[in-house]
């Protein structure tokens, strides 16, 4: 069991933000398995406080629902599609933008999404509350297409498909299915589809929407962090001693930094699983 956590902590450390990600909504589908699962009922039960709701009353005072609710699930299968879209989805982003943008996009897709949601159910005047993280998903697909339509998809039993053929046919099932049920849902979902290409529309107009989220984080990264105010010390420098030995180090760390860049290099081209226990232990020290 140790030996798994390891692996897991080791892979978060090492992949990139999709995959941190995944692992956010993974767990917080675990947690509400712990805390909001009727097993009785056989199905989910989550507060306002973690769910959007389009009631004034609840959203108002609990603001940060426009985002939380974009970190739930409401079943298995709820998670893991979206999950397997979002891992689709994200590979092809990261290829042309950068992680700071992608979970600029991420965020604020599912607020824009939330408050679509929020507005549709209110002239539609209905009332109910949502969970998942499909819109901000849909964000990152469509913003993806938006920039690369063209962009050839090989697909198990199909051959290659266009991007947007994909895109195309998720976005239809959307408007398909609008008055059939879930039409909440079906509002956030085409709501981040919308905001998907407003952001990379406004990207290419040389205006980095993301850059908002990057401030904010920035900011309470700073806030928070500890000033480590360390005492003067005067250096006193020790001119007899061998510079063999400061050589010696720097040759250490070459080696250690060399043993580094070989596992990753094995890891971009076999895989993770193909490194050996005692590969796997120094990469995990390596990264303390």
């Amino acid at each position: 069991m140790g030996n798994i956590l390891d692996d897991l902590k080791l892979q978060y450390k090492l992949g990139g933000i999709a995959q941190r990600l995944i692992y956010w909504n993974v767990f917080c589908f675990l947690v509400s398995l712990l805390f909001f699962y009727q097993f009785k009922v056989g199905a989910f039960d989550f507060p306002n406080w973690i769910a959007l709701s389009s009631e004034p009353s609840n959203f108002i005072i609990k603001p940060w629902t426009f985002l939380t609710y974009a970190f739930f699930h409401d079943g298995f299968w709820h998670l893991f599609f979206n999950m397997m879209v979002l891992n689709f989805s994200s590979s092809l982003f990261l290829t042309f933008f950068t992680p700071k943008q992608y979970l600029g996009l991420y965020l604020l897709s599912a607020i824009f999404a939330g408050i679509a949601f929020v507005a549709g159910y209110y002239f539609l005047n209905l009332s109910s509350s949502i969970v998942g993280a499909s819109a901000a998903i849909m964000a990152v697909l469509v913003a993806t297409t938006t920039y690369h339509p063209l962009m050839n998809i090989r697909l198990l039993l199909i051959g290659n498909v266009k991007l947007w053929h994909i895109t195309f046919v998720i976005i239809l099932i959307d408007l398909m299915q609008f008055r059939l049920g879930n039409t909440g849902g079906h509002i956030s979902h085409l709501s981040g589809a919308f905001f998907g290409f407003i952001f990379i529309k406004l990207l290419q107009n040389g205006i980095d929407l993301s850059k908002i989220v990057s401030r904010i984080l920035d900011f309470f990264t700073n806030l928070f962090k500890k000033n480590a105010a360390t005492p003067f010390k005067k250096v006193h420098k020790n001119y007899s001693k061998p510079v063999e030995k400061s050589t010696s180090r720097i040759i250490a760390k070459d080696k250690a930094q060399q043993q580094i860049d070989e596992i990753l290099d094995k890891i971009s081209q076999s895989g993770y699983d193909s490194l050996t226990k005692e590969e796997k232990e120094f990469l995990f020290k390596a990264g303390k």
